[in-house]
């Protein structure tokens, strides 16, 4: 980690010391007690990540850490900084303030509503306005200004706006000018490393026709980052995209051979979904990938003689609005798989993953990403024969629910001598990362069923110090 921590800094919601996460999208530093609500409202909020025990890109934190230094919480809190503000009672957290609702209200109001953010003059036209700060984006990221490009984005800039008169992107004039730390906020924000320019170059092309390798080198990452982050998550290493070597897939033998007509329907209709729809649920494992290793994180570095409390916990992803309720609700479901059904989805997403990038892809409608969702939705209730789907809201709380996907299923006839391709990974080694999930699943549990004794105490003690007061 570069020159960070310094004992000035403190936590951008409530202002309390040592703050020990960053939010990446936001630029900025939080304490453990905010970051519990920010993981609550989901990546498409704010992406957390523990400062010390997650493994970062160099240049992906060293942008995180320039744009907290040069005031980027003063974007999200504009209109808190007017003095007039104080007068009408708005303020911003503090550190002594209880984590529900006080904290909670405020960040949700800061990230989610965006309710402190400078408003442009309404217009006519919401569209022509996000037309003009593109264009105001596609200028400033030739610069080093991080924290007016995160402005401009925050107010509704968009990272992959391809200008008409240029005939690029935002990403290719920051990899044309070396701009290496606007290339990482982009792309947090979205930009594509792979889209042409209207001479058919990439972002990448550029980079490396400029002689900036390091650029050039991490928007490859970036471009595989979904892919890379799955194969990493399942055996801790990652392909070797210097040597052209784009993806590690592993292999999972299972005694049982039969699989149900439905998993090979399901099967059958992954493979035929458009890139577009696959990319959509393959973007929602990833999603699932990052909620459990951040969880994990959280637990290992909480202080657990202190109460860790059901407000802490994200027991499974956060409703996204802009998805659809069949969607959020398969994204939920997610948190059911165990640890071997979970890696075989992750499997199988890998290894269509390498088939579409090798050309082989068949188109497929919008009906078949929701058949999908549903089927995983669905699965458990058609082998039981009972209908009864729960809302979305409550479907991940069935512990007693034995969810086996239909990717496991369908994954079930791969053998111990299936060709490992790229990056050969051994059973051995699988087995020993997926005891290792296991095992974590376990502590988890303990640790929450201490958690559950620890406040029925609590709750034992304060009747009986209020049955105390009252005599």
């Amino acid at each position: 980690m570069s020159k960070r921590l310094r004992s000035s800094e403190v936590c951008a919601d409530c202002s309390g010391p040592d703050p020990s996460w960053a939010s990446v999208n936001r630029g900025t530093f939080i304490c453990d007690e905010c970051c519990s609500v920010h993981r609550s409202l989901g990546r498409h909020i704010s992406q957390v990540r523990h400062l010390k025990h997650t493994p970062w890109p160099p240049t992906l934190l060293q942008m995180v850490e320039t744009l907290y230094n040069n005031g980027a919480n003063s974007i999200w809190e504009h209109s808190l900084l007017d003095p007039a503000s104080i007068m009408s009672g708005r303020r911003k957290a503090n550190p002594q303030d209880k984590v529900h609702p006080n904290k909670a209200e405020f960040i949700r109001a800061k990230y989610q509503m965006l309710a402190f953010v400078h408003r442009l003059p309404c217009r006519d036209d919401d569209s022509v306005t996000a037309k003009d700060l593109s264009k105001q984006l596609h200028s400033s990221v030739r610069t080093g200004n991080l924290e007016t490009c995160l402005r401009l984005l925050s107010l509704g800039a968009q990272a992959n706006f391809f200008h008409p008169e240029k005939g690029n992107t935002p990403l290719h004039v920051a990899s044309k000018a070396g701009q290496i730390l606007q290339a990482e906020l982009l792309a947090v924000y979205g930009a594509d490393p792979g889209t042409q320019d209207s001479s058919g170059k990439t972002p990448v092309d550029y980079a490396r026709q400029g002689g900036h390798h390091e650029l050039a080198e991490r928007l490859v990452e970036i471009q595989y980052e979904l892919t890379d982050r799955l194969a990493f998550y399942l055996c801790g290493r990652k392909p070797d995209h210097k040597n052209g070597q784009h993806f590690i897939i592993p292999q999972m033998a299972d005694s049982s051979l039969d699989l149900s007509e439905l998993a090979k329907a399901a099967k059958k209709k992954l493979q035929s979904l458009s890139n577009h729809l696959f990319e959509e649920l393959a973007m929602d494992v990833y999603d699932e990938v990052d909620r459990r290793e951040t969880d994990a994180v959280w637990l290992a570095t909480q202080n657990h003689s202190a109460l860790v409390t059901e407000t802490t916990v994200v027991p499974f992803l956060p409703v996204n609005p802009e998805y659809s309720s069949t969607r959020n609700q398969g994204r939920q479901k997610l948190a059911r798989f165990n640890a071997h059904e979970f890696a075989t989805l992750v499997i199988d997403i890998l290894s269509d993953a390498k088939r579409r990038q090798q050309g082989s892809s068949l188109s497929g409608s919008k009906d078949n990403v929701e058949l999908i969702l549903k089927t995983i939705n669905n699965q458990h209730s058609v082998e039981s024969q009972d209908n009864d789907q729960p809302d979305y809201d409550s479907v991940a709380s069935d512990e007693d629910t034995d969810l086996e996907t239909t990717a496991s299923k369908a994954n079930r006839q791969k053998s111990l001598d299936s060709d490992l391709s790229d990056g050969p990974v051994t059973v051995q080694e699988f087995m020993e990362v997926k005891n290792a999930l296991v095992a974590s699943e376990a502590k988890i549990q303990q640790l929450m069923k201490v958690n559950n004794n620890l406040s029925d105490e609590l709750r034992i003690m304060q009747k009986k110090l209020l049955g105390k007061d009252a005599n």
